[in-house]
């Protein structure tokens, strides 16, 4: 199985960890209606309700990178981004052998 799997972290500002997670909820109904995109999750640790996870899995890195393109996606992030905690360190990429579910 050859899929794009992205697990990232995302810490937002202090009291913003709901709004950052309801931004990444509405991408992941942006993102389920492409082909491409097999899993978007959005998680946060009970301890740290500012941290918030994504975990993506993707036909393949193009398709990932295109959707990031996405006018409403791109809206989406704009959104995000002042309200971060600092940007992002790139998410961890790993590669799905199988189970299930994807």
């Amino acid at each position: 199985m050859n899929k794009y799997f992205l697990h990232g972290k995302l810490k937002a500002s202090s009291g913003n960890g709901e709004k950052l997670a309801a931004i990444l909820i509405e991408a992941s109904k942006l993102v389920s209606r492409s082909a491409t995109c097999q899993l978007y999750l959005v998680s946060k640790d009970p301890e740290q309700p500012e941290t918030i996870w994504v975990t993506e899995v993707w036909d393949n890195k193009e398709a990932h990178d295109a959707s990031l393109q996405n006018p409403e996606v791109r809206a989406l992030i704009g959104q995000a981004i002042p309200i971060l905690d600092g940007m992002p360190a790139g998410g961890q990429t790993l590669e799905v052998l199988g189970g299930y579910g994807v």
